[in-house]
């Protein structure tokens, strides 16, 4: 089974904040996939979606972003997946709003989700979708500002954004990484993309 993962916070509280992008993301997967939402179990610290007649699973974990690595290995010891079967959807600082990248591996870049989410796996061997959601003005404000909303300014691109991520998770499941990451890291910004 293939694995949608988005990072975010719980709450309507965190909803249309910057960290919350990922979330976005599976919520309108769900909605053009006509997928089932299955009740949240305690036992999966998540609410899940499944796609009828795709082997696909859409997870939105109940904790908090550091913690979601938490969720996926709740996840992980009742339903099993390869780490190669897994999409992690994320926001990124490190990028302009409105801005792409797709990888197959590397670092956590500092985001505290994504380390958990290696920390559960003991790996780094897993697809990664990030959406820039801009750069904070210091280190010190980069707390206050991923649990920000978007200015008006910013609106269209975040939003622009989240359906192009959706576009891409798209592809991840239809055509794999490799595809993805040629047609949407070129789509979007030029970057280089790695195998």
């Amino acid at each position: 089974m293939l694995l949608v993962f988005a990072l975010g916070n719980p709450g309507a509280r965190y909803r249309g904040t910057r960290h919350n992008v990922g979330f976005r993301v599976l919520e309108l997967l769900v909605e053009r996939w006509r997928a089932a939402i299955l009740e949240a179990a305690p036992e999966f610290r998540a609410w899940y979606a499944e796609v009828a007649g795709r082997e696909v699973a859409l997870v939105q974990p109940l904790t908090f972003m550091n913690a979601s690595g938490m969720a996926l290995g709740a996840w992980r010891e009742r339903r099993s997946f390869e780490p190669g079967g897994l999409l992690v959807v994320l926001d990124d600082v490190y990028l302009p709003v409105g801005r792409l990248r797709v990888r197959a591996r590397g670092s956590s870049g500092g985001h505290l989700g994504l380390e958990s989410i290696e920390s559960a796996l003991d790996s780094r061997e897993f697809g990664r979708l990030r959406i820039g959601v801009g750069a904070a003005e210091s280190s010190a404000a980069l707390r206050d500002h991923v649990l920000e909303e978007f200015t008006t300014e910013e609106r269209a691109a975040a939003e622009g954004a989240v359906g192009l991520a959706a576009d891409a998770a798209e592809c991840w499941v239809t055509e794999g990484l490799t595809a993805t990451m040629n047609r949407f890291n070129r789509k979007v910004g030029k970057e280089v993309s790695e195998s």
